[in-house]
């Protein structure tokens, strides 16, 4: 997985300034934070003033919700069943993608929340910039 990381020009997710990279970083023998990364999450708390859920913005903008919960996957990998857990770590990939094409294409994403659907507009015009912060890359590859 570093390998195909450290050669990313972005690194996009949901909520993965605050979870997925500094968890990642843990496990990696460089600083994953030097690459540049876009946290929908963080641009649609910028927008709205406030967080929402990746299964919200699934529903709005996509409609349709996840696979599952981040209680379900403990559960799942707490019993050993990994093909759930791939399930649904893939599906929340696979959203995520959706949600920033979605978004590039139209400037804005929904929600849904007490069964309205809510826009909020995002400004993606630096989104796919180049980063000019080098990579340091400190594996053997």
């Amino acid at each position: 997985m570093w390998p195909v990381i450290e050669r990313a020009d972005i690194l996009i997710g949901f909520n993965s300034d605050h979870f997925d990279i500094p968890l990642l970083n843990k496990y990696y023998s460089g600083d994953l934070t030097r690459i540049k990364s876009l946290d929908l999450l963080a641009e649609i708390k910028k927008s709205l003033g406030r967080r929402v859920s990746l299964d919200q913005v699934a529903e709005g903008t996509l409609g349709r919700g996840k696979s599952g919960s981040g209680l379900q996957a403990i559960e799942w990998w707490k019993k050993g069943d990994i093909d759930n857990l791939r399930r649904y770590c893939l599906d929340d990939v696979k959203i995520t993608k959706e949600i920033y094409d979605y978004a590039r294409e139209n400037q804005k994403i929904k929600f849904k929340e007490a069964g309205q659907i809510f826009e909020v507009k995002l400004d993606t015009s630096g989104w796919e910039e180049k980063h000019d912060k080098a990579m340091t890359f400190s594996l053997p590859f």
